[in-house]
């Protein structure tokens, strides 16, 4: 079939899966997700491993724009006041997951030290994006949507040093001496040093631009040539897009005073992109995982939830955050998706031994929590009282701005 025709296809697929949704109550993405999954192997088999292959530009823009506009949540000023907090609570959060997913894996189902440090890795890092559209869609603000995406953001960071630190653990125990202490602490840090510079440097041109660029459309384009130039230096490079855009949003939202205007072109353009994102998502996965999955899989869902929510309650305990966010974060920070997928090539490469069983488990694991996701984190949102802008429960914030994917907290 001709690809513009399929894309199409998927997209219509997508856009009445949302539709769905609404009906339901459930959150758009969750719509397209379930749309996605009718389209995929498990069903009518439109989309085949080969497609999603071919789509995969779709898949790398969607999360570059996504990246981009979280960087947006990093503004100075409100990071001097919460940015101690975000970090604690971004620590206790990953270690919690982290933490409990390697106590099941290794003195309850006495998995080899290998797997279980590595898979306990993977259990870090939340994917951003559905999170990010639920909070979109209702137009939520206050304590808790504030609080949700710089801890989303930095999680990824520490997942990406975990999972270092943890991959060169499970070579060190294998008795693999070519892998070093240097290496486990050095290779992260090249990774996140590097792709944060790179932001840096790309986010001072796009400043530089932006400035000089006049009327929405202009905007808009430049905006997009950096999130692609972004992006594909990273990816050439062997560094990591997601951090690189985060740096990128973040230094243009300090730099520029009317950045609100590049975040809202980028939004305008992102909605199309964001449901052919999701419905492919839903398309790759496959419910015969869970034939394959067993009790360890189940496992795994069970201890890195338990291990998010416990630590972000703590976290947030420790440093008296607003009682909407100690009660109510570690239900928004359960996605996970593009991060661990992308690890387990990494693992596929560096320990064979374990890929098949790691890659099932993580598999079943984004399965499950990119359809439930998006409902908890809802759940969450509307149980702080912050859906359609309550901020702090019953009184409405005046004046507040418009939420979009992109400038949830441009006004500080």
């Amino acid at each position: 079939m001709n690809l513009l025709l399929k894309v199409s296809i998927v997209l219509l697929v997508g856009v009445l899966g949302g539709k769905v949704a609404r009906i339901f109550k459930l959150p758009n993405v969750s719509g397209y997700l379930i749309a996605g999954l009718f389209l995929g192997p498990s069903f009518f088999k439109f989309i085949g491993g080969q497609d999603v292959s071919n789509f995969s530009v779709i898949s790398e823009l969607a999360l570059a724009i996504i990246a981009f506009s979280i960087g947006s949540e990093f503004v100075v000023k409100d990071m001097l006041r919460l940015g101690k907090s975000i970090v604690i609570i971004t620590l206790a959060e990953v270690i919690g997951a982290v933490f409990i997913v390697f106590t099941v894996m290794y003195y309850i189902f006495n998995q080899p030290f290998a797997f279980s440090v590595v898979i306990a890795s993977m259990s870090a890092a939340t994917a951003p994006a559905a999170t990010l559209l639920v909070i979109k869609q209702y137009n939520a603000y206050g304590p808790l949507t504030k609080t949700i995406l710089p801890v989303v953001a930095l999680d990824d960071v520490f997942g990406i040093i975990v999972f270092g630190i943890a991959m060169s653990l499970a070579h060190l125990t294998s008795g693999q001496e070519s892998f070093s202490i240097f290496k486990m602490i050095s290779e992260p840090a090249i990774e996140i040093g590097g792709s944060l510079l790179l932001g840096l440097a790309l986010g001072i041109v796009l400043v530089l631009v932006a400035k000089k660029s006049s009327g929405r459309d202009e905007l808009q384009a430049v905006a997009l040539v950096a999130i692609g130039i972004a992006t594909g230096l990273s990816n050439s490079l062997g560094l990591s897009p997601l951090l690189t855009n985060i740096m990128m949003g973040t230094i243009l939202i300090n730099m520029y005073p009317k950045s609100k205007r590049v975040f809202n072109s980028v939004n305008d353009f992102s909605t199309p992109v964001y449901i052919l994102f999701f419905t492919l998502a839903g398309a790759s996965l496959d419910l015969s995982i869970l034939l394959q999955v067993g009790m360890l899989g189940i496992a795994y869902v069970i201890a890195r939830a338990s291990g998010k929510i416990l630590g972000a309650w703590l976290g947030a305990k420790s440093v008296k955050a607003n009682p909407t966010v100690t009660k109510n974060l570690g239900y928004a920070l359960l996605p996970q998706g593009g991060i661990s997928i992308g690890l387990l090539v990494l693992v596929r490469s560096q320990l064979p031994q374990f890929s098949a069983e790691i890659s099932t488990i993580i598999m079943f694991s984004v399965l499950i929590y990119e359809v439930t996701g998006p409902i908890f984190a809802k759940l969450a949102i509307q149980k702080a009282g912050e859906i359609d802008g309550s901020g702090k429960g019953k009184n409405k914030i005046k004046n507040k701005p418009k939420v979009t994917a992109s400038n949830s907290q441009l006004d500080g």
